[in-house]
């Protein structure tokens, strides 16, 4: 962990929008909160280099996560579609994007899930991409589902799609999570009200899109990530 004192100002995390570290609603973070002053650490060459995906690793295959298996995934297809910008607006373009997520059941394929819910045998819920020249990014996949968790009781997380943005070095990552519009659990997660600032918050839900949404076939939903966006300072 780095001081606050020793990261550039564009750097630092905004105590009025981003999440404190410890949420007592958020039972996880009393155990992974840190409790003591952080300690400067400098970037080694490991944290400044790479890894980035070499040319013809990442294949337009990897973006469809309703593919590759024997047959259909169960659920509501979807299209998720955005761009990647910095703050001041311009694509950031040939970044790596990754997406994981529970089926439409609302499980997840790992092994530590143990959520009474099926499996799906042709559902592998995770895909990559990179940005285009315009910084865009599009998945198809299906709407995941919503899960019980056991921060409190009878909690339930909303629906929601981990997305992980990387930068120009592995020290450079952005991971976040995008959740749907109307989704009634939303006011009652604790991860989600851990952010004090409701416009920030809203940031994290996606728009349904007409124009991504493709006739008989998917829902669209558009989501824009913003690198270091001037409204969070």
């Amino acid at each position: 962990m780095v001081a606050s004192s020793t990261v550039p100002e564009g750097y630092r995390r905004s105590r009025g929008v981003h999440p404190p570290a410890g949420f007592p609603a958020y039972a996880s973070t009393r155990l992974r909160a840190p409790a003591r002053p952080p300690v400067p650490l400098p970037f080694g060459v490991t944290e400044v280099t790479g890894p980035r995906p070499a040319p013809g690793r990442v294949v337009a295959a990897d973006a469809d996560l309703t593919r590759g298996h024997a047959g259909e995934p169960v659920g509501e297809r979807i299209v998720v579609a955005g761009r990647v910008l910095d703050e001041s607006g311009r694509p950031v373009a040939g970044t790596l994007v990754e997406i994981w997520q529970a089926n439409a059941a609302g499980r997840y394929a790992h092994e530590v899930d143990r959520h009474r819910a099926p499996l799906d045998p042709n559902f592998r819920g995770a895909g990559r991409c990179v940005t285009g020249p315009g910084g865009e990014y599009r998945f198809v996949t299906v709407k995941p589902g919503a899960y019980p968790w056991g921060n409190h009781a009878n909690a339930w997380r909303p629906a929601h799609i981990h997305f992980s943005v990387l930068g120009d070095a592995f020290a450079q990552r952005l991971v976040t999570q995008m959740y749907f519009p109307g989704d009634p659990l939303l006011g009652h997660d604790p991860i989600v009200a851990s952010i004090p600032d409701p416009a920030a918050r809203s940031r994290l839900v996606a728009t349904w899109s007409e124009s991504l949404t493709e006739p008989e076939w998917a829902l669209g939903y558009a989501w824009d990530i913003v690198l270091r966006g001037r409204e969070t300072a």
